[in-house]
């Protein structure tokens, strides 16, 4: 006798991560929008406003929020770095239809797949904070200016480097997991010449024009 059917533990898994993974986004992109504000409304009416953002309230809408701006920088952050995503691709992939069969057949392979989303997982995340990052540093500095405090100038400056170079950090990051997971989904897909345990077969390439994305 057969039991209740359970949901599938791989796609429950991928659901989770993927709500995480923008969850992790949308919530910095959510401190870059409340630093905006607190820069353009200034002290008073911020000391007003902090004893409603401490509600249940709030805290529910704030959820939503970064939820849904986590969804905007992953697709801003898409945007702007394709062009160079489509680039480093081409190091591995002579055409995107032979990046689509590679991936066609890394999913034949669910431990493959595996690590392979997983690198695709991490890579969004630094995608969307290189745009967290410079938002924030812009955000922190506005917020600075409008508030008097003592050594001003120092921290100023001593922020935006430091947020550049975070920026510049995610951004490199985001760099080598891309090359790196081409590079692995090429080895694996493409390269082995004679069929290897717990590996695919070659792949042939072909040259048919179509986008695709990671």
């Amino acid at each position: 006798m057969t039991g209740p059917t359970q949901p599938e533990p791989p796609a429950l898994a991928a659901a989770t991560a993927m709500f995480i993974e923008v969850l992790v986004v949308g919530i910095g992109a959510l401190t870059a929008a409340v630093l905006l504000l607190i820069a353009l409304t200034g002290p008073t009416t911020t000391a007003k406003l902090a004893p409603v953002a401490g509600s249940s309230a709030a805290t529910g809408a704030a959820l939503a929020a970064a939820y849904a701006l986590g969804i905007l920088i992953d697709r801003a952050a898409d945007a702007a770095l394709t062009p160079h995503r489509r680039r480093l691709r081409t190091r591995f992939f002579p055409s995107n239809t032979a990046y689509a069969q590679a991936r066609l057949r890394l999913a034949d392979f669910p431990v493959l797949t595996a690590r392979a989303d997983y690198a695709r997982s991490r890579m969004r995340i630094c995608r969307g904070w290189t745009l967290n990052t410079l938002a924030l540093t812009l955000t922190a500095d506005m917020v600075m200016l409008r508030y008097s405090f003592e050594h001003r100038p120092l921290v100023l400056g001593a922020t935006t480097a430091f947020g550049m170079a975070t920026a510049f950090g995610f951004y490199h990051a985001w760099r080598a997991l891309t090359v790196t997971g081409y590079r692995k989904l090429a080895q694996q897909t493409t390269t082995p010449t004679t069929p290897t345990p717990g590996l695919p077969s070659p792949v042939p390439a072909q040259s048919q024009p179509g986008p695709t994305s990671p």
